[in-house]
């Protein structure tokens, strides 16, 4: 149940993910369905990192981590062909907008491990 319950807390946080976007008026990510298979596997690895313990600025280091191991550069413009994000910064050096995107998704990955309590 372990494994349903982390696709659940994932699509969960790729879901808020989505209408903190919107709320910004970014580029909306695919909704959860239609994302490409390495975007679910890092939001998946994201909420194993939460479950595990990480706090939001652990939460961005590893997401940087997990995008640059991909071949994924800091770039002025996310643009997922040239595999640019212009969050690949160190946490201090973020909009607070984009600081509370890992608060929230802590948050919820956090509920999402008493789901089946």
């Amino acid at each position: 149940m372990k494994d349903r319950t982390a696709e659940q807390t994932a699509e969960a946080c790729h879901e808020a993910n989505r209408i903190v976007q919107h709320l910004l008026g970014e580029d909306l990510n695919p909704e959860w369905g239609d994302a490409p298979a390495e975007m679910r596997e890092s939001i998946l690895a994201g909420v194993e990192a939460a479950w595990a313990g990480q706090g939001a600025q652990q939460l961005h280091e590893s997401w940087c981590a997990e995008r640059q191991a991909n071949g994924w550069v800091h770039g002025s413009v996310k643009d997922r062909d040239a595999k640019t994000h212009p969050c690949l910064v160190e946490y201090h050096e973020l909009p607070m907008a984009q600081r509370m995107k890992d608060v929230v998704f802590g948050a919820i990955a956090s509920a999402g491990m008493f789901a089946d309590a």
